[in-house]
């Protein structure tokens, strides 16, 4: 699975990781992703919010913190795992030629705002418009490089 994953990535794929929460489920995703993009050769960094995945379509000028529903309307709070997933991340992966081909969206749920969006409109108008902005920048970014 990681020479076929390494394959893919490397003939112009690309790869969205998104929600998993905290500094054990980040050490995890990583030990498993060096299988197939070794560090020496590919290093992770913070996307920069002047990255041009940042402005494809919209200007995303925060990396939104998006629980998911069930967790926002038990707590009111975003941070799914207190103080261990506080902060968001949106870091990535480039190749040689300095395009993203992954994505890693940590502490964060993008998903759920995307999915999530017609089951409630406090919900929908709370993290929808930051969600669908950077996805569709993802995405677009991910077809245009």
């Amino acid at each position: 699975e990681a020479v076929n994953l390494r394959n893919y990535l490397l003939k112009g794929g690309f790869l969205w990781a998104d929600d998993f929460w905290g500094e054990y489920a980040w050490g995890w995703w990583v030990g498993q992703l060096r299988k197939a993009l070794p560090a020496a050769e590919f290093p992770i960094f913070d996307v920069p919010l002047d990255h041009p995945l940042l402005h494809t379509q919209f200007e995303v000028k925060k990396i939104p913190q998006i629980p998911s529903i069930d967790f926002f309307f038990g707590t009111h709070r975003t941070s799914e795992r207190g103080a261990d997933s506080a902060t968001p991340h949106a870091r990535a992966i480039a190749d040689k030629k300095g395009r993203v081909i992954v994505l890693m969206t940590h502490n964060t749920d993008f998903g759920d705002a995307f999915e999530r969006e017609g089951d409630d409109a406090t919900y929908f108008l709370n993290f929808g418009p930051d969600g669908y902005a950077f996805g569709i920048n993802a995405v677009l970014y991910a077809l245009t490089h």
